[in-house]
């Protein structure tokens, strides 16, 4: 099931608006900002020649998680709550749909 959601959202392309909403909410509030400002600084304190990208992200990416605001974690959550039981409904609903349409053909099947 697990499998089949996470393909779920990438083919219906609600993973990519998920993800472009999140875009658009983190440079809405500043988030986006500051963690430009964060990386200039850490490049600027640790010399350009010093920082290598893994070291950047190892510093960044705890801060950033951390800055980013309970509303806009709390939003995107629900809407991936909200798409996953959709998807869910729709899966029940076809999986009843091919045992009523199993049944039928069993039942028509056997009065022949």
């Amino acid at each position: 099931m697990k499998t089949y959601l996470s393909e779920r959202l990438v083919q219906s392309g609600e993973k990519e608006r998920l993800k472009e909403l999140l875009r658009l909410q983190l440079v809405e509030c500043g988030w986006h900002e500051d963690m430009k400002q964060f990386c200039k600084a850490v490049i600027r304190n640790r010399g350009i020649e010093c920082v290598t990208v893994e070291d950047l992200i190892e510093e960044i990416v705890p801060r950033a998680r951390a800055a980013v605001p309970e509303e806009v974690k709390s939003e995107t959550l629900e809407k991936i709550k909200a798409f996953l039981a959709r998807e869910v409904d729709d899966k029940g609903a076809t999986s009843e749909k091919k045992n009523d349409q199993q049944l039928a053909h069993d039942v028509v099947g056997t009065t022949d």
